[in-house]
């Protein structure tokens, strides 16, 4: 394990702008759930069930969006697809702060669908970047900068909301991701390396590369949520029943930073591994949770688990990388974030089912156990390809 890769990595300046860009991006993206859910409690008088049906809405529209906007960043580029969100999101943020509740379900659900691409515009930057060699070191980095969002942007929104109001704090919220937005169109970074056909539009079929091993990675990214998300609520869930509520910060803090540190060594290995090994390392390392019977316990192995977060996604988004062509690598990223957004919609009602009717230990027991299985069957279906690929070259 070397630091050099993150010297180069971080040295390049075009590396460097795009996975800065990303963590400021996303900040008001992962900020804006929670923050849109105590706006309509409190704000506007609604229920949790309300406020829940408008993040959902939320959620959705930005999981319909990626593939469709993934689909024309391929085609027409970044600033063509950029653009529309810059003025439709800053337009419905605009207004969606001030408004009543239906006014705002539909205009949270219209920002979604614009929204600024930014998870598969910093991969696809990311690797355009650098070169081969350092591809996997870039997206660790793209990784643990998604965590740190991740972990400050609800942490910031609910504290600002709660100094100077939800709608003033939705408010400027909106418009920092508006601003991010303009200097990305400014920027324009290259999404495509320079040999794979940049600058120009090439139209590869859906049919040549929506394929099993591409489904299989989809696959696996919506099982990494399934596994991660529904971990979380069974701890929530535990926490509460133990009446240690208020150490659910300390959980949440060594989840974070044992991601964070499990994506710089992933990053820094001079060989990747196999999403669906990491998949099942991730679901392996989160089972023992379902034994804790105190805060303190469920921080030492929520630590332990995080090591495995950033690596499995990392793995996955890399995997895809190279079996998608670079001429549609938007659209592949695209499916592959809403394979993970819809992997965390599905975890956290079914972990409540099972909290309600077994306990929170089962939910644990019941979201790995689902992890595992599709690392299995997705790591039998590459050994079954190679050794098709193996007596075909034989009988060659």
């Amino acid at each position: 394990m070397s630091i050099t890769p993150y010297r180069s990595v971080l040295g390049n300046q075009a590396a460097r702008r795009v996975l800065l860009l990303g963590i400021l991006l996303r900040i008001p993206i992962f900020g804006t759930g929670v923050l849109l859910m105590l706006h309509v409690v409190e704000q506007l008088g609604r229920s949790w069930g309300e406020a829940g049906l408008v993040s959902a809405v939320a959620t959705l529209a930005i999981a319909v969006s990626g593939p469709w906007r993934g689909r024309l960043l391929d085609r027409h580029g970044l600033r063509k697809v950029v653009l529309p969100s810059i003025l439709i999101n800053g337009s419905c943020w605009a207004v969606a702060p001030f408004v009543g509740y239906w006014p705002l379900l539909i205009l949270a659900g219209v920002a979604g669908l614009f929204v600024v691409p930014i998870f598969s515009i910093a991969r696809q930057s990311v690797i355009a970047a650098v070169p081969m060699h350092e591809r996997r070191t870039a997206l660790s980095v793209d990784g643990v900068g998604v965590e740190l969002a991740y972990m400050s942007g609800p942490a910031v929104a609910v504290w600002a909301g709660s100094q100077w109001g939800t709608a003033p704090t939705l408010f400027v919220l909106q418009m920092l991701g508006v601003l991010g937005g303009i200097v990305l169109w400014i920027l324009d970074p290259r999404l495509r390396e320079e040999t794979a056909g940049a600058g120009e539009v090439i139209d590869v079929p859906r049919s040549a590369w929506f394929r099993p091993a591409f489904i299989g990675l989809c696959l696996a990214a919506a099982a990494s949520t399934l596994v991660l998300v529904g971990s979380e609520v069974s701890v929530v869930a535990g926490l509460r029943e133990w009446g240690q509520s208020g150490s659910l910060g300390l959980v949440f803090a060594g989840w974070g930073i044992g991601s964070i540190v499990g994506g710089l060594v992933y990053g820094a290995l001079s060989r990747g591994l196999s999403p669906y090994l990491l998949l099942s390392g991730l679901a392996m390392v989160t089972l023992p949770m379902a034994l804790a019977d105190s805060a303190v316990t469920v921080a030492a192995l929520a630590l332990l688990a995080g090591l495995l977060c950033a690596p499995t996604i990392t793995a996955s988004v890399e995997a895809v990388s190279r079996v998608v062509p670079a001429v549609a690598r938007g659209e592949a990223m695209g499916w592959h974030g809403s394979c993970m957004t819809a992997g965390s919609a599905m975890a956290a009602p079914l972990a409540g089912l099972v909290i309600d009717s077994r306990g929170h230990q089962s939910a644990i027991v019941l979201v790995c156990l689902a992890g595992l299985l599709i690392a299995c069957v997705g790591a039998a279906s590459v050994l079954v390809v190679r050794r098709r690929r193996s007596q075909v070259a034989l009988a060659a």
